[in-house]
């Protein structure tokens, strides 16, 4: 396989080296390549998707591109190919740093303007124009509950998470409230960084038209602080400092308590990731000891959700 991608590879970009399969992925792939000199990373589709509703690899190619012309930062994106031995991928500038979150929150120290760093960029990530990316749609909660009834299986902690996330939605307040182009996935873990702070930001296949405040909380989610729970951001910082960059750019007057409806919703959404993901493995569509392993994280998101509405009064 691997002399066939780069035989592919090298029809398109010329002579290239071996590609390199890089750990990490749950539905696809990541190959280092070297070409001309430039170091590059191929993203290839994998065995499967992670949902029904993951962005195509040509639409999360289009994202990357819109959010480069827009200043974010984000790798340089080189070419869309449909059909690389037998999938699609696309090719991109490969970037340093570190992508993998529990090394992150443990870097000594964690670079200091990081927190602020991630509120500049998703600044400008939703600052991107909407019809410049005319195939992204809005995502209502419904959507969620029609992912767990997928699974056909019970699990009341996810249930009771809908049900008050139905309840309780906080009304927003400020200016610009209306749906913009969000990241979907922005936190620890799809990001990486050096010891200067952000480099780029990755993995844009949940991009999709929705509230700010979806995206500002979704990194507040326990399982992103990768065992560093004091630090409700990500492992690496405090919320308000970044909450009120965001808003000091933005204008947008996002309150700390649509922050926290926001988190236990990306709980729920995570929990029902971990459900989903974890069935790919028991019904052998693919088998995945990785995939195996979120079933049992699920529990945890599971046990996270309750803990979270506990604290606001759900008995």
């Amino acid at each position: 396989m691997i002399a066939r991608m780069r035989e592919a590879l090298e029809d398109i970009l010329g002579p290239v080296s071996e590609p390199v399969l890089l750990a990490g992925g749950a539905s696809k792939e990541a190959w280092a390549v070297d070409a001309d000199g430039e170091a590059l990373l191929v993203r290839r589709a994998g065995g499967g998707v992670i949902h029904r509703h993951t962005l195509s690899l040509a639409d999360e190619f289009a994202v990357i591109e819109a959010a480069y012309e827009a200043g974010v930062k984000v790798p340089r994106p080189i070419r869309y190919i449909a059909d690389l031995d037998g999938r699609e991928a696309f090719v991109m500038e490969r970037i340093h740093g570190e992508t993998i979150g529990r090394r992150i929150v443990r870097m000594e120290p964690v670079p200091p303007g990081l927190a602020l760093q991630l509120a500049e960029e998703l600044a400008k990530i939703h600052a991107i124009p909407p019809e410049r990316l005319p195939f992204l749609r809005e995502t209502a909660m419904d959507r969620l509950v029609e992912e767990l009834d997928d699974t056909g299986e019970p699990h009341p902690a996810i249930e009771l998470g809908l049900w008050w996330l139905r309840e309780n939605r906080p009304a927003p307040s400020g200016k610009g409230r209306e749906p913009v182009v969000v990241h979907g996935d922005f936190r620890i873990g799809n990001v990486a960084v050096d010891a200067d702070g952000l480099v780029g930001v990755l993995d844009w296949e949940f991009a999709h038209l929705d509230d700010p405040a979806r995206d500002l909380a979704f990194g507040l989610v326990r399982a992103w602080r990768f065992g560093k729970d004091d630090l409700r951001l990500g492992g690496i910082g405090e919320v308000e400092p970044y909450l009120e960059r965001y808003n000091e750019l933005t204008g947008r007057e996002i309150r700390p308590e649509e922050l926290d409806y926001w988190e236990v919703a990306g709980n729920v959404a995570w929990a029902i990731g971990c459900v989903t993901q974890a069935r790919r493995h028991l019904t052998g569509q693919e088998r995945s000891v990785e995939l195996a392993i979120l079933g049992r994280l699920g529990a945890e998101v599971e046990y996270e959700i309750c803990h979270l509405l506990e604290a606001k009064g759900v008995a």
